[in-house]
């Protein structure tokens, strides 16, 4: 074959012998297999109704449901909504509802807060859909069955609505308009050229974080599209990640510092037993790498580790192994799609070696948010927008972050915003003021603290501290629960009713060094 044609869908009809997917069981799929259950799951979302603009959500594992979803929602015109299946019915609930998803697809592994969250959204019987056995749920193969494995007719390119959080008020889905166009119209994999990583020429990638990521789908939608077989992990171990690249001749991946710390911990003889000289892009974003464990991952993986910066809404920079050796904390200089701008808050644009907010800016194209104009508007300068992080242009155009969104905590590369978790505790009707954030943590970089002030006729205990915390069980996901409570007489507040939550945070980080 001279010339590859573009995109899955092309690549598999050319080629539908070829591997394209190691599921987390091992199971090899083919491109004309997996093709064949795209095309099934597209005519089968197509006769529960769904037409192009409409959007469905999923709350899946790593497997290949979820990339049979991407790839059909990618045809078919319509809005994939990946839904964090750590999240709790309320939360899963707020999003299938806002996004207007006109079916849930979930596994059974999540299968009580899906249903929480589809009873809490409204959402017809008839439209629930479940990998495995759900009470009330219809079977998801129940999708698939007597459907045609052939290509649906209107073919047009969908897109991923991914939901982010923000520092007030409920996530938001980013929306892109949709083009129109047929999917091959498109160069669906050009993302990963940012990085040097080029199509087919014997790339595997490792599929190690949850694909309800906006990175992590991107990544492997991208690689997908150019010719990349994936392997799935399922559940991260440091262990199993290093087996599987030593077994499939993994090529590329996205990480995060957590993942590092973690393979570092590793005994010896462990790092010893597997070969990961196959790694040519070790890329890592989603939260400051320590300086310590970024030279340690160098000196043993070589310069395939990578480090970018961007947000859901878009990015960003990228600096290799070289750059960041040659300007120790930089996070790198703008793709060749984007562009970095450093403003006061005035609005005016400093020149290098000024400290400002950082802002950027896509050639690709906008976004806005679902139903919140406000928010779309807001943290704009012309077409550049950004999420609130302080930083530093060079004379060479290389960035380095100086802080990031003020209190936003990032636990094993998650952002977790604490006015969702002070929201929650101050429904509890002994608190009477609170304050969540990150504290120190040797594992995951930060964990989140809440700090409370009890309400009058309530005394601090640790009997207190328990309700609260089997309060916010209730309320929040795993990853966004506070570990611990504190308690203060009075929340440090100035007269106009603004929390210094600095005051609060800082004891906790005296000895340690925060990362920025």
């Amino acid at each position: 074959m001279t010339e590859r044609p573009n995109g899955f869908w092309a690549q598999a009809t050319a080629d539908p012998d070829r591997t394209v997917l190691i599921d987390p069981d091992g199971g090899i799929w083919s491109a004309g297999r997996l093709h064949s259950t795209v095309n099934r799951l597209v005519h089968g979302l197509r006769a529960a109704g769904l037409e192009r603009g409409d959007a469905f959500a999923v709350v899946l594992p790593n497997g290949v449901e979820f990339l049979t979803a991407y790839l059909a929602a990618a045809q078919a015109g319509l809005y994939l909504v990946p839904v964090n299946h750590h999240l709790v019915g309320p939360e899963i609930a707020w999003i299938v509802a806002d996004s207007g998803a006109r079916v849930l697809i979930a596994h059974e592994r999540f299968g009580d807060a899906a249903t929480a969250a589809a009873d809490e959204a409204g959402l017809p019987a008839s439209r629930r859909y479940a990998v495995g056995a759900i009470g009330g749920f219809r079977p998801y193969t129940g999708l698939l069955a007597g459907q045609p494995g052939s290509a649906p007719g209107d073919r047009s390119l969908g897109w991923v609505m991914n939901y982010t959080s923000g520092t007030t008020g409920r996530p938001r889905g980013i929306r892109r308009p949709l083009s129109g166009k047929l999917p091959e119209e498109t160069y669906l994999g050009g993302f990963l050229g940012i990085f040097g990583i080029r199509p087919f020429d014997g790339n595997v990638h490792l599929v190690c974080s949850p694909l309800y990521h906006t990175a992590v789908l991107q990544f492997a939608g991208a690689a997908l599209h150019i010719g990349h077989p994936l392997v799935l992990m399922d559940k991260w171990t440091p262990e199993e990640m290093l087996r599987l690249i030593d077994a499939h001749g993994c090529t590329h991946t996205h990480m995060v510092p957590t993942q590092f710390h973690r393979l570092l911990a590793l005994p010896d003889e462990v790092k010893q037993r597997y070969d990961v000289s196959s790694m040519r892009h070790a890329i890592h974003g989603a939260a400051p790498c320590p300086d310590h464990v970024k030279r340690a991952m160098i000196a043993w993986w070589g310069t395939c580790v990578e480090e970018y910066y961007a947000a859901s809404e878009g990015g960003g920079a990228f600096a290799t192994a070289e750059d960041w050796l040659k300007k120790p904390g930089t996070v790198g200089r703008a793709w060749p799609i984007s562009e970095l701008a450093v403003f006061d808050d005035d609005g005016n644009r400093l020149p290098p070696g000024e400290l400002g907010t950082v802002y950027m800016k896509m050639s690709t194209g906008g976004f806005s948010y679902h139903k919140d104009s406000a928010k779309t508007e807001k943290n704009r300068i012309g077409d550049f927008f950004t999420v609130g992080d302080l930083g530093v242009l060079d004379e060479d155009g290389y960035l380095f972050l100086r802080d990031r969104k003020i209190d936003m905590i990032i636990s094993g590369g998650v952002n977790i915003y604490p006015a969702e978790i002070e929201s929650a505790l101050l429904t509890h009707p002994a608190v009477a003021d609170a304050a969540a954030f990150g504290i120190p943590h040797a594992d995951w970089g930060e964990e989140v603290k809440a700090v409370v002030e009890p309400a009058d006729g309530h005394e601090a205990s640790d009997t207190l501290a328990a309700g609260i915390l089997a309060h916010c069980e209730r309320l929040l996901a795993g990853y966004k629960r506070p570990r611990t409570v504190d308690f203060v007489e009075t929340m440090p507040r100035d007269p106009n009713g603004k929390l210094y939550k600095r005051r609060l945070r800082e004891p906790y980080w005296e000895g340690h060094d925060r990362p920025l």
